[in-house]
């Protein structure tokens, strides 16, 4: 994976992209210099990250050349499936296990210099953070507000895994995009929680901002904010159960928050 933060943030656009795209069009996604980005994809190119594809091209004019991510295929299904059945038998102790050990991960990955400064940052870098792990995440701007943002996760690379042991597949990935996003400046501003499974193929990241929420809490309590006594980490939300969620993506966005609010 190369180091680079605007490479890996045109590696995480085509990830989330439906059809190849070319520099141009990542030229105006990104603010970037089209000159700039021809260059970053060139190293992407070698590095066997994105695929070239020839395009139409737009009126007169050679054909363009589009870029596509190259999907990834995980090969440690097995090794996830036995390491999950090492973390004992109690739930509860499980996902502490996993959260910790996500923490552990996020902590030696490799997540740029894009600080943290506002609810929309921590978006920007969490969308980034699951493209690459291949969550193909989709915004919910409908239920997106100054407190609470939700992000849809449309694939998961250990899907199956995941249905028998949530509390350890999820509470791996929350650790890790908490402690990312505390890695760029927001610890005790914005809380994560997963929403494993709220429809058969769809699970939700919430980010929370807890320093607006809680302000008042915040100076009294004696407890860091989005923890809970004794240190622990609030606890991961259990898949639905066969409940189908709202549909919240064209939903009114006071509608779509009081239905966020009771999952």
């Amino acid at each position: 994976m190369s180091d680079s933060w605007p490479r890996r943030r045109l590696l995480a656009i085509l990830r989330g992209a439906s059809e190849p795209l070319d520099a141009q069009e990542l030229a105006r996604i990104t603010g970037q210099h089209v000159t700039t980005v021809r260059f970053h994809l060139d190293v992407l190119t070698k590095e066997s990250l994105v695929r070239q594809f020839q395009q139409p091209p737009r009126g007169r004019g050679r054909p363009r050349i589009g870029y596509s991510a190259v999907q990834r295929s995980v090969g440690y299904q097995e090794l996830a499936q036995v390491l999950a059945d090492q973390l004992g038998l109690d739930p509860r102790r499980r996902s502490e296990a996993a959260v910790a050990a996500g923490r552990a991960w996020g902590g030696k990955l490799d997540a740029g210099d894009h600080p943290v400064e506002s609810l929309e940052d921590a978006r920007d870098v969490t969308l980034t953070l699951l493209s690459e792990l291949g969550f193909a995440p989709e915004r919910d701007p409908a239920a997106e507000n100054d407190d609470e943002i939700l992000i849809r996760m449309t694939a998961c690379p250990l899907r199956e895994l995941a249905r028998t042991h949530s509390e350890v597949v999820c509470g791996v990935h929350l650790g890790l995009i908490r402690e990312v996003l505390d890695r760029n400046g927001v610890r005790g501003e914005v809380n994560v929680r997963l929403h494993p499974f709220v429809e058969p193929e769809l699970c939700l990241t919430r980010l929370e901002h807890l320093a607006r929420r809680n302000q008042e809490n915040r100076e009294t309590a004696s407890v860091p904010v989005g923890a809970e006594p004794g240190g622990a980490e609030p606890p991961l939300t259990p898949p639905l159960l066969g409940r189908v969620a709202p549909q919240l993506r064209n939903a009114d966005p006071n509608v779509a928050k009081q239905s966020a609010q009771q999952w």
